[in-house]
């Protein structure tokens, strides 16, 4: 591979396939080959922790969830696509790039990594805040340009913030904060978007909200959309692959009504469940005895 178009972020044509070449709808863009990573223990207390051989694709327009209960490895695996942990073993990659080898800046368009929290050192304005995701395309010492503003303000309208524009990210609800860091992720302009339990904070409105508007924004921008989740019943209506975790393993990958079987999530979650197809023809995760929870 063309080691100087790695270092300056440029993708390598697609030599056969004149559809990839175009960017075409059903492109494979995220590649993950029996990738592997290892924690070691620091004490007697703390023992090592492993992601064993993990292998999917996704393509863009693609909404893809990593489901598990906790201590699955979810964060580890979503980390290893963000490229800040190199695998071990195996590979992880983006438009046949790895991942780990992007340099900062380079990764910072491509990836845009939404963490569970952002910690704010210092009183900022929404806007200003949105612009931070402009920075990678940009100089030090200069002052945002017409393009920066624009991408901004299109992020914040992309997500129904615009109103927020002036507001202080510290007085801001769960859901506006929410759908703030969102539109800072969006301004970085990446092919591949990733979420670390993006719902947490959220009411069911706003779990549902924030779900169809990431359905959305993965089909009008061609993104990459990877969502670390518990929400089983959110990831079974709205994703279009699982990979489910469980002690480091993944044990399924697939369309949620050919991975969610009953006896498997029994044992992954430890609780009595029943696996139903709702209306929409997606499966829906239900406490056995009590179908209304």
């Amino acid at each position: 591979m063309n080691s100087e178009a790695l270092q300056q972020g440029t993708a390598v044509p697609h030599p056969g396939n004149p559809e990839l070449q175009r960017g075409g709808a059903r492109e494979v863009r995220l590649k993950v080959e029996q990738a592997t990573y290892s924690y070691a223990g620091s004490d007697r207390d703390a023992p090592g922790f492993s992601i064993e051989a993990t292998s999917f694709e996704a393509q863009q327009r693609q909404l893809l969830a990593i489901l598990g209960p906790n201590a699955s490895g979810k964060s580890t695996l979503l980390r290893m696509l963000a490229g800040l942990l190199k695998p071990l073993s195996g590979r992880v990659q983006l438009d046949g790039f790895e991942t780990s080898q992007f340099d900062p800046r380079t990764r910072a368009r491509r990836i845009a990594l939404v963490q569970q929290e952002s910690a704010l050192l210092f009183p900022l304005r929404v806007w200003e805040f949105v612009l931070q995701g402009r920075y990678p395309y940009g100089r030090l010492l200069r002052f945002e340009s017409s393009d920066d503003c624009r991408m901004a303000a299109n992020a914040l309208v992309q997500v129904g913030a615009e109103q927020l524009r002036d507001r202080w990210m510290d007085q801001l609800s769960g859901g506006e904060k929410q759908r703030v860091i969102l539109a800072r992720a969006l301004a970085q302009q990446p092919s591949l978007l990733l979420l670390d339990e993006p719902t947490q904070h959220l009411d069911i409105g706003g779990k549902v909200s924030l779900l169809r508007r990431l359905r959305r924004l993965a089909e009008e921008n061609r993104y990459i959309v990877v969502v670390v989740t518990h929400e089983l019943n959110l990831a079974g209506e709205f994703a279009d692959q699982v990979v489910l975790l469980h002690k480091g393993k993944c044990l399924r990958v697939g369309e949620p009504a050919d991975v969610y079987r009953r006896e498997l999530l029994e044992e992954i979650f430890d609780a009595p469940l029943e696996v139903e197809t709702s209306a929409s023809g997606r499966p829906r995760v239900l406490l056995r005895g009590n179908p209304k929870l």
